[in-house]
C-alpha cells in the first residue's frame, strides 16, 4: 500500500491521505478486513502530524469505509469492496463515452449532474427541449 501526498497542493493533507486510501480501496489493493497502518506510523513516514492522519481515518470512518476501534486499529469494512466495483463500472463508462466521441469534460459534467439534482449543468450539451 502506498499513501501519496503533495505538500505543495492546495488540498488539505488529511484529504490527500483519505483520497489515497480510497484509491487503494478502489484499486482492490485494500480489501475488507485489511488493517490500515497505525496513524503514528503513517504520520512519521509521510512527515505529517499524527492528528492529520487520524482526521483522514475519521473521514473514512464517517464514509463507512473504515471501522475504528480502540486496541484494534482501523480496519477496512465490506463497504470498501463497492468502491472496486464502482471503479470497474466507471472504466466501462469511460470506454463507452470514448466510443461515442464524448469529451472528458462532458462526461464529468454528466456525472456531476447525476449526483446533484439531475439537471443539466454548464458542460451539458443543450439541445431543443420538449414541453410536456
Amino acid at each position: 500500500m502506498l499513501i501519496r501526498i503533495d505538500p505543495g497542493s492546495d488540498v488539505a493533507l488529511f484529504a490527500q491521505v483519505a483520497a489515497s486510501l480510497r484509491g487503494e480501496m478502489a484499486q482492490g489493493r485494500l480489501r475488507p478486513g485489511d488493517r490500515l497502518p497505525a496513524a503514528r506510523e503513517v504520520g512519521t513516514s509521510l512527515g505529517v502530524n499524527l492528528h492529520t492522519v487520524l482526521r483522514a481515518y475519521q473521514d473514512l470512518r464517517d464514509e463507512g469505509l473504515v471501522d475504528m476501534r480502540r486496541g484494534r486499529g482501523a480496519v477496512v469494512t465490506p463497504r470498501a469492496a463497492a468502491l472496486s466495483d464502482l471503479r470497474a463500472e466507471i472504466l466501462a463508462l469511460g470506454d463507452r463515452a470514448r466510443a461515442l466521441g464524448m469529451t472528458a469534460d462532458t462526461l464529468a459534467s454528466l456525472v456531476r449532474d447525476s449526483l446533484s439534482d439531475g439537471q443539466p449543468g454548464t458542460g451539458w450539451p443543450e439541445g431543443p427541449r420538449e414541453q410536456v
